[in-house]
């Protein structure tokens, strides 16, 4: 492995990591020598990656929506850990109510309110109680946000206006803490085929997807956890506030691509 990858001697808080592309990035992290926080509303599954790490790891209660937990949260990992030098905000809101998510004709204000309480208020709220440590660490944020942060889209209104806002919060505080040595950037998945999305994305729309993306298959939370711990790493050390998009080029073509390469390739 290339010596600047290397998370040796380095504390990693990875929200929503009890799954999917958190899950996955714990494990690389680990793999690459750091210690690992895994803070999740599901505090079992959080505990099972735990166990599966090994000693590198902790598991974590967290709800983004509780400034309490989020702050008791923190206590617990630097009681353990003593430091903090890279936090990965990954952790989004889940279950029915992203269902509900829908076009804005229709969008009920209470899910419009629910996803931005974690999304954006959750991270915000993370994001500040961990600064201090960051500072004095001179660490990495590094925020998962979307695809649909920067297309739109006929659903999930919610859904891609907080990614946005997550963009545009990247932004903001690499500008204001990069002075303090602190580094915040964002990656932006396309489809990633989590478990989640295997059970309930329709088989046809991720066909769609398929036949939009250059590389013909949608992502895996690996395909995110690596460009994640590139950017928390050293390797990465003159880059700060900019969203690395990690779609397999769905977002790069222009309209009709699909039928234009079945017309060049047949």
């Amino acid at each position: 492995m290339y010596e600047g990858l290397s998370l040796a001697g380095k504390t990693a808080v990875i929200t929503g990591g009890a799954g999917g592309i958190g899950q996955a990035t714990a494990k690389l992290m680990a793999g690459r020598g750091a210690r690992v926080a895994i803070a999740d509303i599901n505090l079992k599954g959080a505990d099972a990656v735990a166990r599966e790490i090994g000693d590198a790891a902790i598991a974590v209660n967290l709800d983004l929506a509780d400034e309490t937990s989020i702050k008791r949260a923190i206590v617990t990992i630097i009681q353990a850990f003593g430091r903090i030098d890279i936090l990965h905000n990954n952790a989004a809101i889940a279950g029915e109510i992203v269902a509900r998510d829908g076009s804005l004709h229709d969008l009920d204000t209470e899910v419009w309110d629910r996803v931005f309480a974690v999304n954006c208020r959750g991270t915000m709220m993370m994001t500040r109680e961990c600064l201090p440590y960051l500072i004095e660490a001179k660490g990495s944020i590094i925020n998962t946000v979307s695809g649909l942060g920067l297309q739109g889209h006929v659903r999930q209104t919610a859904y891609g206006s907080t990614k946005a806002a997550l963009i545009q919060f990247t932004r903001t505080v690499a500008t204001t803490y990069g002075a303090k040595g602190v580094r915040c950037n964002a990656v932006a998945p396309g489809l990633i085929l989590t478990e989640t999305t295997a059970k309930d994305f329709p088989a046809h729309w991720r066909k769609n997807v398929e036949d939009e993306t250059p590389r013909g298959a949608v992502g895996e939370p690996e395909d995110i956890a690596e460009p994640v711990a590139f950017l928390a790493s050293d390797a990465a050390k003159n880059i700060t506030g900019q969203t690395i998009v990690s779609d397999g080029g769905v977002s790069i073509h222009v309209p009709g691509y699909a039928a234009y390469a079945k017309a060049v390739w047949g």
